[in-house]
């Protein structure tokens, strides 16, 4: 295999190591339970914070954090390349979330980007999501999911196809709904999520929707009317799918994948993804970022959420005394400056740094 074309900033560090303006730190500590500062001079926290008692979702967070910035400045080296501004400064936000975080006792707050190519944000995004919308799945009979998707393109028909796959959608809900006030099919309802793969062997992409329904009748509607709108000069019959969810959770988590894979296989059509490669084909997420802006990755249809039963649940308590912590890039992990405390522990494994290092490809798109 050709030696991939690497950007500079996007290489990541391959050691952990506590840098020489943090020597006065002294031993790195993992356990965080250090004393709360009195808060007297600090701003009050609001919200209801994260859990951190899960070891695992720490670990994870970090992880998170380290391959979002990773692949974040890679990505603004093409804005700036491009010269485009809004994206730059958008990147720039993600590289920063979650910079500075608070702890107080077991939970911790910051300021997030909401960002789509946030790997943070789109793992808090896709628990909130789960949470409700799980019960709603739970209530229909038999849930089925739903693949729907067209041939595969290349980057300068990306958007065009995206734009025209939304306005597909709409098209067909407005149809059925009419059918369906008339009494002479079933109510369209369920949740969508828009994805695109990118293929770099035949340097294509694929956007699809993945799609839950309450069952097969709603199911086998909605492919035949997708069918129809695209015709065989655009889709075809394979590679539409339907499955039956027999875990609701997993069907859901399917679903909110949310936008694009960051790690992909040269060869998506290979059967042994255990043994296969991945690498990071950086032109070709940007491109998938750039066609998606302005449309909305998730969404339901046919139904509305249930009014909250009790809003008094949604209401967040206010913070005087927590600590203070700041993302350090060589230690990988959050540090108390005042303590040398590090918030998670966190240490990549040698496949994620070999990744991060050597195999972000800049070139293929």
């Amino acid at each position: 295999m050709k030696k991939n074309n690497q950007s500079k900033s996007s290489k990541a560090t391959d050691h952990v190591s506590v840098p020489k303006e943090q020597s006065s730190f002294g031993r790195i500590i993992l356990d965080t339970s250090g004393q709360l500062g009195t808060g007297k001079n600090k701003k009050p926290l609001l919200g209801l914070g994260l859990d951190l008692s899960d070891k695992q979702a720490q670990n994870a967070r970090a992880k998170r954090k380290l391959v979002t910035r990773t692949v974040v400045l890679a990505l603004i080296d093409i804005a700036k390349e491009k010269e485009d501004k809004e994206m730059e400064k958008s990147l720039w936000n993600t590289y920063h979330c979650l910079d500075k975080v608070s702890v107080s006792g077991d939970k911790l707050y910051g300021e997030y980007c909401r960002n789509r190519v946030c790997t943070v944000c789109s793992g808090i995004r896709r628990a909130k999501i789960i949470d409700k919308y799980l019960p709603i799945i739970k209530s229909w009979d038999a849930p089925h999911m739903v693949t729907l998707t067209t041939k595969s393109c290349y980057a300068m028909s990306l958007e065009m196809r995206m734009r025209a796959m939304k306005r597909a959608f709409k098209k067909i809900m407005t149809k059925c709904k009419k059918r369906y006030q008339r009494g002479k099919g079933p109510k369209l309802i369920g949740l969508k999520s828009l994805e695109c793969n990118f293929n770099p062997t035949t340097r294509t992409y694929n956007p699809h929707y993945h799609v839950i329904v309450p069952n097969w009748e709603v199911a086998i509607l909605l492919k035949r009317e997708w069918m129809k709108l695209w015709t065989k000069r655009y889709t075809n019959g394979w590679g539409q799918d339907i499955r039956k969810i027999n875990n609701n959770e997993e069907g859901l988590i399917e679903v909110v994948k949310y936008g694009s894979k960051i790690f992909t296989e040269p060869d998506p059509n290979q059967k042994n993804k255990k043994k296969v490669t991945r690498y990071v084909y950086i032109s070709a997420l940007y491109n998938i970022l750039n066609s998606m802006r302005g449309i909305r990755l998730f969404d339901r249809f046919g139904f509305n959420l249930p009014k909250e039963a009790n809003k008094n649940s949604l209401q967040t308590s206010t913070i005087l005394e927590y600590e203070e912590l700041s993302y350090h890039s060589d230690i990988m992990d959050w540090v108390n400056e005042k303590t040398g405390e590090t918030l998670s522990g966190f240490t990549p494994d040698q496949e994620l740094m070999n990744l991060l290092n050597h195999r972000i490809d800049i070139n293929l798109q």
